[in-house]
């Protein structure tokens, strides 16, 4: 009672603030936290939603071949995407800030790819890495021989650079934006007292960044799992093993149908991905204090 006595309290004294986030909320409500309600209750039942298994569906999960490469190779994607594009970010968004006059012409070129359509770079993977590409005709022009990128081990590599291609002009963006939040008075006092460019970096610019951080890698996180659109164009729903997704995963089993292993997997993954989103948020904490 105490508890919801301050509820009422907190309610009636923010009434304002709260009718202004009300709308969100609500649609927050009906479009992800009601469905994903729904998804949690069906990875309990059948198929049909009338028998209850218990963690038989993830136990099926966990056991499938499929889903263990899906999450291999999605996890490797994350740990080698996420610290390269926000080292490559960072030091970009670094180097267009110190530089005077090419700020404004920077953010729009490299922000073009985030408004480049899947279909348009699907075409830009054609044209450099199938077998009749542009650089399959230039190794092949050079030294005789052509390299099957999307169907061999290099197809990973390909899907990582498109990944970074496209993201990092937004990532390099909100680095700027932190950037812009540090007073200039702190660098030009360190510059008295003798500081040098690195001192100043690790001393002033980074730990300023603190919190940009957080947001730039919990951003790139749920990016990368917004490549499948481009690898399902190029590869269809069965690329090669090396970059066959979880996204690629899901998909086959909505198409089949298969209700208990799709909610289950997507049960995982949502948790999967808060703990590490409140891991690194614990970190960034103890990091601030």
């Amino acid at each position: 009672m105490p508890t919801l006595g301050r509820g009422l309290r907190y309610i009636s004294q923010n009434k304002v603030p709260l009718a202004f986030i009300a709308p969100s909320f609500i649609g927050v409500l009906i479009f992800v936290l009601v469905p994903f309600a729904d998804v949690l209750r069906r990875s309990f039942f059948t198929a049909t939603g009338s028998n209850f298994v218990g963690l038989s569906n993830y136990l099926n999960v966990f056991g499938n071949e499929a889903f263990k490469l899906a999450a291999g190779n999605t996890l490797k994607f994350v740990a080698v995407c996420i610290p390269a594009l926000v080292a490559m970010s960072l030091v970009l968004a670094l180097l267009v800030s110190g530089t005077k006059g090419v700020g404004d012409a920077a953010k729009s070129v490299f922000l073009l790819p985030l408004v480049i359509p899947a279909a348009s770079m699907v075409l830009i993977w054609k044209l450099f890495f199938h077998n009749d590409g542009l650089l399959n005709s230039l190794t092949g022009s050079a030294f005789g021989t052509t390299v099957p990128f999307m169907a061999s081990a290099a197809a990973f590599w390909v899907l990582t650079v498109s990944y970074l291609w496209k993201n990092m002009g937004y990532d390099m963006v909100l680095w700027m934006g932190g950037l812009s939040k540090i007073p200039l008075e702190i660098y030009e006092a360190a510059a008295v007292d003798g500081a040098g460019s690195f001192r100043r970096l690790f001393s002033i610019t980074l730990p300023n960044l603190v919190g940009v951080l957080f947001m730039v890698i919990v951003l790139s996180l749920l990016n990368s799992f917004k490549v499948f659109r481009e690898a399902y164009l190029v590869a269809g729903e069965y690329p090669h093993t090396s970059m066959y997704m979880l996204q690629h995963l899901f998909n086959n089993w909505f198409t089949a149908l298969d209700i208990e292993k799709l909610s289950a997997g997507a049960v995982v993954m949502a948790i999967v991905i808060f703990i590490l989103i409140s891991l690194w948020m614990r970190l960034i904490g103890e990091g601030d204090d």
